[in-house]
Order: structure tokens, then C-alpha cells, then sequence
């Protein structure tokens, strides 16, 4: 019995080590990102953002490769009303010159030049974005657990280092959840894509639903542009806002309570 007592007493003290290591871990990776990775993704950024124009963002929609059908005209010498088989047998003409395939019990459409791709361009400035984005997410998320370590216990007074800490990790939180909205406004960007190209195939012949899917790549692309300049903007924003705190981050609690978070 006192065996197992002292291996799970060992027990304990490895796995409060590790604890201890695993803290120890966010405290030297949030300094690591302070001062090296926030530099130099600001910089990135800013070289993605600066390659943006806003003069070239009617040039990022493509022409979709849905052809506009001859008009179907009927001829009838008879002003009289036609019979109902008459109607049937014109409906049946007409819908047979569209290929319609069944698939899983659906009928589906078939465009005579094949599947509609997305917008290429677009889709290749998504996928370089998309990368930055999920990792501000990481980052924040690195950073809130950083500070939240260096927090001390609870005491009364001197207690402004701990507010420039809770300040400080609130905009973090604040920059993880703008970061993730970002992500979804991509994948809604797809959506209502797919949504106004099906209008197209299935009204070849108004061209307002064209010409919204053009409007809609040019928005996407102004998205694209602001989304690189406000993730510049929040490393630039956290980088300046720690570096400005970091005494008072790493030692809340010292004599000097009157300095200010700015």
C-alpha cells in the first residue's frame, strides 16, 4: 500500500511537471511572436495589400461559358385557341431541346458547354489569403493564453498592471473573432455565387443575372483587398499595444501603479 502511494505521488509530480513545461511552453512561444512573427507578417501583409489595386478589380470577373439559346418561335395560321394535346406536344418540343440528366433521383440540367468553373482568379487570391487568416486565429489564440498565464492571483491594490493585462486580452479575443468572420465571408462568397450562376443557366437570356455575377466578383475582390489590410492591422495593432505594456504585462504587480495603458 505505501508503494502505491509513493507512485502516485510520482505520478503527480510528472504530471505537474509537465503542466509547468506546457505553461512555460505559451510563455516563450507569446514573447517568440511578439517580437519576430508579428514583424515580419506586417510586412507581408502590407506587400499583399500594397499589390491590390482597386482600379484592377473589374478586370477579376470572368465571362461564364452559359450561351444564350436561340428564341423558340411557334408558328400557328390558326388565330383560333389550340387544343390542349397542341399545347402538350409544344411544351414536350420545347423541353426536349434541353438535356436534362436524372441524378439520385433529381433532374439536373445539362449546360451544352459543360460544367461552369469559379472564378479562378478569385479563387487563387482566397486560397492565398486564407493562410494568413487562420493563423492570426492561432496567434490570438497564443497570446490569450500567454497573457492569461501571466496574470497573478487575486489582491487587494496595485491592481492597474492587471488591467492593462485583461485590456490587452480582450483585444485579442476581439482579433480571433474578427479573424474567424473572415473566413465565413469567403465560403458565403461561393454560396451566393453558385446561387446566381444557377439563375444564369436557368435564365440564360436576362442579363442582369450576368452582369450580378460580375458585381459580385468585383466585391469579392475589394473583400479580398480590406481583408489583407485589416489583418495587417491587427498585427500592427497587438504588436504596438504589447510592446508598448510588455513591463506591465510580464510584472503587473510592481511600485508603479500610475502608468498609463497608452
Amino acid at each position: 500500500m505505501p508503494t502505491d502511494g509513493k507512485k502516485s505521488a510520482k505520478q503527480r509530480e510528472e504530471l505537474d511537471k509537465k503542466v509547468e513545461d506546457f505553461k512555460e511552453k505559451f510563455k516563450t512561444d507569446g514573447d517568440h511572436l511578439v517580437h519576430h512573427v508579428f514583424p515580419s507578417k506586417i510586412l507581408e501583409l502590407e506587400d499583399i495589400y500594397q499589390s491590390l489595386h482597386v482600379k484592377d478589380a473589374a478586370t477579376y470577373h470572368t465571362d461564364l461559358n452559359i450561351p444564350v439559346p436561340d428564341p423558340v418561335l411557334f408558328y400557328n395560321n390558326d388565330t383560333s385557341e389550340p387544343s390542349q394535346p397542341d399545347r402538350k406536344r409544344k411544351k414536350l418540343e420545347h423541353n426536349n431541346d434541353d438535356k436534362v440528366e436524372d441524378i439520385a433521383g433529381t433532374k439536373v440540367q445539362i449546360l451544352p458547354n459543360g460544367p461552369v468553373p469559379c472564378n479562378k482568379r478569385l479563387a487563387v487570391l482566397a486560397d492565398q489569403i486564407k493562410p494568413y487568416i487562420q493563423e492570426l486565429i492561432d496567434h490570438a489564440n497564443i497570446l490569450k493564453m500567454w497573457i492569461t498565464l501571466l496574470i497573478p492571483k487575486i489582491e487587494d491594490g496595485n491592481n492597474f498592471g492587471v488591467s492593462v493585462q485583461e485590456d490587452t486580452l480582450g483585444e485579442a479575443r476581439q482579433v480571433e473573432s474578427e479573424a474567424a468572420s473572415y473566413l465565413d465571408q469567403i465560403s458565403r462568397y461561393y454560396i451566393t455565387r453558385a446561387k446566381l450562376v444557377s439563375k444564369v443557366a436557368k435564365y440564360p437570356h436576362l442579363d442582369d443575372y450576368r452582369q450580378s455575377v460580375r458585381e459580385l466578383d468585383e466585391k469579392e475582390f475589394i473583400s479580398i483587398r480590406l481583408i489583407s489590410c485589416e489583418l495587417r492591422n491587427h498585427y500592427a495593432s497587438l504588436h504596438d499595444i504589447i510592446l508598448k505594456n510588455m513591463e506591465k504585462i510580464k510584472k503587473p504587480k510592481n511600485d508603479n501603479a500610475h502608468q498609463n495603458l497608452y
